[in-house]
């Protein structure tokens, strides 16, 4: 399955639960710090399953957050890599710091 249909999965999934208002987005975006301090965690312990089950949750969390807020996550994406595609600069101690 590629992202589109799995995103589409989701949001078929958040629907029947009744998440998709725009109200809910603060407490979707609750739900999506949690799931990243589970990845936090995992990571921690070096629970590679626990890492992947978080990353998935993240995603999940965020594809329903953008909806909230009417929009795509692939297209979220999409224009995140139109800005870093072409970015410059090195990794400095793990972490990337761009160019100036």
């Amino acid at each position: 399955m590629n992202f589109e249909q799995l995103q589409r999965k989701v949001l078929d999934w958040a629907d029947a639960k009744d998440l998709l208002h725009e109200e809910n987005r603060f407490k979707q975006w609750g739900k999506t710090l949690e799931e990243v301090h589970e990845v936090y965690m995992a990571m921690l312990d070096n629970n590679r399953e626990e890492v992947m089950d978080g990353i998935g949750d993240t995603l999940v969390t965020l594809i329903i957050l953008a909806d909230q807020n009417g929009m795509d996550a692939v297209n979220c994406l999409e224009k995140a890599y139109d800005v870093i595609k072409n970015r410059k600069g090195k990794t400095v101690n793990g972490e990337f710091v761009k160019d100036e």
